[in-house]
C-alpha cells in the first residue's frame, strides 16, 4: 500500500479544511442566552400607552365635559393609581349629570388616599348635584376637618344641610364659611337663595345685592337676584338686569316667568331653590 508523503498530506488537509472560493461563511449560531431572548421578546412586544404630558392635561380643562370625560378616562384606565385623572374624570362626569359614576371614580382615589381633598369634594359635590345631600354630610365634615381655614367645604356643607331641612344647621356652616372668607359671592348666594326657598325673599334680596357687588360675582349670582327681584314685584329692575345678561328671546322667557309668577303671588323658588343654590356655588369655584 503507497503511503502520501507527509508534506502531500499536510497540504492535503489544508485544502480540505479551507472554505471553498466564493461560498459563505457560516452563519455563527444564534445567541440562545435569556438575556438575549429577553431582549428580542421587548423590541417585538408592542409598547403600552404613555400618559399624557402636562401641557395636555393643562389644556383638557378647555374641552367640553364629554371630551374631558374621554380624556381623563383614559389617563386613568392607562393608570388606575392616578389620582388626579380619578379626580378630574370625576367631576367630567358629575358635569354631565352621570352622578352615581363620577361618585364611584371618586371612591376610587379615596380607595388609594382617603384624605385626599380633592376626592372628598368632588364625591360631595355629585351628592349635591343628585339632590342627596344627606350622603355628603359625611365627605364634606372630612375635607372641613382636613382643611378648617377653607371655606369651601363648608359653603357646600350649608346646601347638603338644606337639602336635608337642616335650616340651622346650614345657616350655622355659611356663617363659618364667611368668617374664613368675607362677603364671599358663593356663600351669600347660597343663604339668600335658601331663605328664598323659605319665603323670606326680603332677606334674600338684600344678600344678594351684597353678592352681586363682589368682584368675584358671576352671572348666576345676578340671576339669582333677578329671580328675587321679580318675584317681590320688582319688574322693572329684574328686566334691567336680565336685558344686562342673556340674548332677548332668553331674556324674554325669563321675563315673562317672572310676571307670571309675580301676578300669582306665587313663592316659585322652593322646588328650584338647592338647584339654583349648587350652580351658584359651582360657578363661583365651591
Amino acid at each position: 500500500m503507497s503511503r502520501v508523503p507527509s508534506h502531500a498530506a499536510t497540504a492535503l488537509v489544508a485544502v480540505l479544511l479551507a472554505p471553498a472560493v466564493g461560498a459563505a461563511a457560516p452563519a455563527p449560531a444564534p445567541d440562545r442566552t435569556p438575556a438575549s431572548i429577553q431582549a428580542v421578546a421587548s423590541a417585538a412586544a408592542p409598547k403600552p400607552p404613555s400618559k399624557a404630558g402636562p401641557q395636555a392635561r393643562a389644556a383638557a380643562a378647555r374641552l367640553s365635559p364629554l371630551a374631558r370625560a374621554a380624556f381623563w378616562g383614559r389617563e386613568a384606565q392607562i393608570d388606575p393609581t392616578d389620582v388626579v385623572a380619578g379626580v378630574q374624570l370625576a367631576s367630567a362626569l358629575r358635569a354631565l349629570g352621570q352622578y352615581d359614576t363620577a361618585i364611584q371614580s371618586a371612591g376610587r382615589v379615596l380607595v388609594i388616599d382617603p384624605n385626599n381633598m380633592d376626592a372628598l369634594m368632588e364625591t360631595a359635590r355629585a351628592y349635591v348635584a343628585e339632590g342627596q345631600g344627606f350622603y355628603a354630610v359625611d365627605p364634606l365634615t372630612h375635607a372641613q376637618a382636613l382643611a378648617p381655614k377653607d371655606w369651601r367645604p363648608l359653603s357646600l356643607l350649608g346646601i347638603a344641610y338644606a337639602q336635608v331641612r337642616r335650616a340651622d344647621d346650614a345657616q350655622a356652616a355659611w356663617r363659618q364659611a364667611l368668617a374664613l372668607s368675607p362677603d364671599n359671592p358663593a356663600v351669600l348666594t347660597n343663604m339668600a337663595m335658601e331663605l328664598a326657598a323659605q319665603g323670606d325673599t326680603a332677606s334674600a334680596e338684600t344678600l344678594l345685592r351684597r353678592a352681586a357687588a363682589q368682584p368675584g360675582a358671576n352671572l348666576t349670582v345676578r340671576q339669582d337676584l333677578t329671580l328675587v327681584l321679580g318675584l317681590e314685584g320688582k319688574l322693572g329692575e329684574a328686566e334691567t338686569l336680565l336685558r344686562r345678561d342673556l340674548p332677548p328671546d332668553q331674556a324674554d322667557a325669563d321675563l315673562a316667568y317672572l310676571q307670571a309668577a309675580s301676578a300669582r303671588g306665587v313663592q316659585a323658588t322652593a322646588p328650584a331653590a338647592p338647584q339654583r343654590s349648587w350652580d351658584s356655588l359651582k360657578g363661583a369655584g365651591g
